[in-house]
């Protein structure tokens, strides 16, 4: 039985001025106080251990665990990985490898944070969901959550164009922050023992884009990795964990023999698709209570009928 806990950020809110909020998985003392835990009552196993245990049908030590983290965002080397070294800890860090070194770019989500949060527009019209009211933060957040969900629903090319639409109307002007870290830092880590993994190129839902996008997105960037790293385990983690037949097949014929969703649950090996592995979603309203419910086998099965 392996348990998978995935994280995006780890992060004060206050320092979160430019970048969605809704990013941050925990603050740096709740990460402690979660990290402490799993280390007295778990046993925290490596991506290379879980893929000689999928290859050999070996099992795992009892209460098996694997952490991850999506993005690569700076606060991984500057706060997460501290945490983890404090408690000997592996971890698994997920790279969208067009992202590193290019301040520039900024992921479509903080974007229209952004736009919608340091806009002095009461409103804006956008087809084809019509006036979405910015009166206060409140119709902020929830016009942020339609544009968002919505988004999740139309080809990657629309939704990008929606996002360049909607800052385009607020007014808001690209910003130049280093918000994943760079390839130097990565190989630093990856010496220092994280394992790092294919998360896309360009970090696109990979059921709404075409077969041969998929394709490029899935062997650019373990090219990329191969390239920087020096080396890259065929492991895969979806963005946003869209996937469906088609991209899964595509993975498989990529030569990736893991790969991991955002479906909630615990994951048997010896029964589990390992192309589409269950992992448990840690979110800042993730007190030390629910953190240990949700670890139990009933909290997988209570967060299974829950999604």
């Amino acid at each position: 039985m392996l348990r998978v806990l995935t994280y995006q950020r780890i992060a004060e809110l206050k320092d979160s001025q430019t970048l969605n909020p809704r990013s941050i998985s925990a603050t740096p003392a709740g990460f402690a106080k979660q990290m402490r835990y799993v280390a007295n009552y778990w046993h925290v196993v490596s991506m290379p251990q879980v893929l000689e245990a999928m290859e050999q049908r070996t099992p795992l030590p009892k209460r098996a665990m694997l952490i991850t983290f999506d993005d690569a965002c700076c606060d991984f080397g500057e706060i997460a990985w501290p945490i983890l070294q404090s408690f000997r800890l592996p971890a698994t860090l997920f790279v969208p490898t067009d992202y590193p070194d290019q301040p520039q770019r900024s992921f479509c989500w903080d974007r229209l944070y952004r736009a919608i949060f340091l806009t002095s527009s009461s409103e804006v019209y956008i087809m084809p969901l019509g006036v979405l009211p910015l009166r206060n933060s409140v119709e902020r957040y929830r016009s942020l959550w339609r544009v968002q969900n919505y988004a999740k629903t139309i080809a990657h090319a629309g939704a990008m164009a929606l996002v360049d639409e909607i800052c385009a109307k607020l007014g808001s002007q690209p910003v130049v922050q280093k918000h994943t870290l760079g390839w130097e830092e990565l190989r630093q880590l990856a010496l220092a023992g994280v394992t790092l993994g294919a998360h896309t190129q360009t970090h696109p839902i990979m059921t709404q884009i075409t077969p041969a996008e998929i394709r490029q997105e899935i062997s650019g960037s373990q090219k990329t990795l191969q390239r920087e790293i020096g080396a890259a385990l065929p492991i895969f983690c979806y963005p946003s964990g869209g996937h469906d037949a088609a991209v899964v097949a595509i993975l498989k014929d990529e030569g990736f023999v893991a790969a991991f969703t955002t479906l909630d649950g615990h994951n048997d090996l010896r029964s589990a698709d390992l192309l589409r592995l269950r992992r448990t979603n840690i979110t800042k309203r993730t007190s030390p209570p629910i953190f240990r419910f949700r670890l139990s086998r009933l909290g997988a099965y209570f967060d299974r009928w829950r999604h």
